[in-house]
């Protein structure tokens, strides 16, 4: 079996957490290292690797994730634009192998601040 990730230590009570919203699928808490003015991070309470590593019976899982996405933006103020990003990789930036989503908020970003 794979080494405890810091989220699921926070699923498990074992490292303290402020959870900004939660239900039975996932939770989201302040990024610790904010690339925002809001960061949050949509974390999966099912314990997926990368997005590349989730499988057919994921489906409503990830689709869950993207409505709670939308639920959790409004409650933070920042439904009128934001960004949502997934990093899938090392390469990329993924830091903790526990599949997250970050949502970006108050703050403009250009269109090259991510490349495209």
């Amino acid at each position: 079996m794979s080494e405890e990730t810091l989220f699921t230590k926070i699923i498990n009570g074992d490292i303290p957490a402020e959870i900004v919203y939660e239900d039975e699928h996932c939770f989201a808490i302040r990024d610790i290292a904010p690339k925002a003015p809001t960061h949050l991070l949509v974390i999966p309470r099912k314990p997926i690797p990368r997005l590349v590593d989730a499988s057919s019976e994921d489906k409503a899982l990830l689709g869950h994730l993207m409505l709670a996405v939308g639920d959790i933006a409004k409650q933070a103020g920042v439904d009128e634009a934001f960004r949502v990003v997934i990093n899938n990789g090392a390469g990329v930036g993924q830091t903790v192998f526990h599949l997250h989503l970050h949502i970006l908020g108050n703050k403009a970003f250009s269109e090259d601040s991510l490349g495209f």
